[in-house]
């Protein structure tokens, strides 16, 4: 197994060997650059925004080496869908689960994109009103004509969801529109702001606006949603369609506690490729308030039932219950790939604190993975520099079920 783990990487960087000690025995633990960090390499279908998501080259790594096509290939912390979209793209079938709702509205819909007619179609159709107005404050976001072609749309796609009439063009007009809600480019539907993968509560934008002198301009939700569609588009290719087509059916989408997923038989996964909440560092129903308010989830609700929690023990206890739960639904030789970071200042290394959780949930711990990149720029934003704090590596730890 680990000559899968250490073949075809970065050839200019050479593999670091060190060794953790743990209650299971020596683990080793392998430092390079495993995959390439170069976006362009990826599948323009993946281009969702989302906080603290991997890149697809992550579990692209995993799915290779470990699964054949028409394997079942799981993440119980889907996010924007990653594992997910890029098992489907390879073939695999791809099943999800995550406790926010928003990540179904924002994972489904690329598993049956549309064509860009289709779009184009269904977008000139729809009746915005310029005259409409949310039941919350959103001038500090949103020019008033920009706000009423929101709310139009948001209405139109509720009641066509709660009709039973939404098809796939619905779905995905709905994604990419969540997905523009707020930005920091003219790209989104709002003046400027935050990264799209988290929104200001509204004091906290209006000191913005103020600070940059600068107030909500006219945003054309039609043309955005075009313009964004045809990027996420772009690169899908006719066999990328026929790949998806053939596994859609296959897919299994959840929203569960990840460590409550019964609904999933014992034995059934053959790889789990997933990252976990890196206790207090990201609050997601916090930075997804806005989201929620278009697709008419209940935010608060949400954020109970999400595992956001400050305390070691409280997140090792809860990291517990998943790795048990893993352990449950793997099948004999199947591989968990579990990715954590370094955290507060890189005084704490959630590779060492994983390791023994997974053993005593019956896993073997094969090794460790870390894998070396640059940041990106929410990263950056939130004060990150390179190689020095934050979650600056992708650390894996690699379980695998014996028989």
């Amino acid at each position: 197994m680990l000559e899968k783990l250490l073949e075809s990487r970065h050839p200019s960087i050479a593999v670091l060997v060190d060794a953790l000690s743990t209650e299971a025995g020596t683990i080793p633990r392998f430092t390079s650059e495993f995959w390439t960090s170069k976006q362009r390499q990826a599948s323009s279908l993946h281009e969702i925004s989302y906080r603290a998501c991997f890149k697809p080259h992550l579990p692209r790594f995993f799915i290779e080496r470990f699964t054949r096509p028409g394997d079942v290939v799981f993440d119980p912390f889907m996010g924007r869908g990653t594992t997910l979209v890029e098992a489907a793209l390879l073939g695999r079938a791809a099943w999800g689960n995550d406790v926010n709702p928003l990540s179904k509205i924002l994972v489904r819909p690329r598993f049956h994109p549309p064509l860009l007619a289709e779009v184009e179609k269904r977008i000139a159709d729809l009746n915005l009103n310029s005259r409409g107005r949310a039941s919350v404050d959103l001038s500090m976001f949103y020019h008033v004509r920009t706000e009423a072609e929101i709310v139009s749309l948001r209405r139109y796609l509720l009641e066509r969801q709660a009709s039973g009439r939404a098809d796939a063009v619905d779905r995905w007009i709905r994604m990419v529109a969540t997905n523009r809600l707020t930005g920091h480019s003219k790209g989104f539907f709002s003046v400027y702001t935050l990264p799209p993968n988290q929104a200001l509560s509204p004091d906290n934008q209006r000191r913005i606006n103020r600070l940059r002198k600068q107030k909500p301009e006219y945003r054309d939700v039609r043309e955005l949603i075009l313009r964004k569609t045809k990027s996420l588009l772009r690169n899908l290719s006719v066999q990328d369609r026929g790949t998806l087509g053939a596994v859609a059916h296959a897919v299994r989408i959840v929203t569960h506690q990840a460590c409550h997923t019964g609904i999933i038989a014992n034995g059934t996964v053959q790889l789990t490729v997933t990252s976990p909440p890196f206790l207090d560092t990201v609050n997601y129903a916090q930075d997804n308030w806005l989201r929620c308010w278009f697709n008419n989830i209940d935010q608060m609700r949400v954020a109970d039932r999400m595992t956001v929690v400050r305390s070691l023990e409280d997140w090792s206890a809860a990291m517990s219950r998943v790795l048990c739960e893993l352990y449950r639904i793997t099948v004999p030789n199947g591989v968990v790939a579990f990715e954590v970071g370094e955290i507060r200042k890189r005084n704490l290394r959630l590779d060492e604190i994983v390791v023994p959780l997974g053993t005593r949930a019956g896993f073997r711990c094969v090794g460790i993975l870390i894998n070396l990149q640059r940041f990106t720029k929410t990263s950056n934003i939130w004060g990150v520099s390179n190689n020095r704090a934050g979650t600056n590596t992708n650390r894996i730890v690699i379980f695998q079920k014996s028989h």
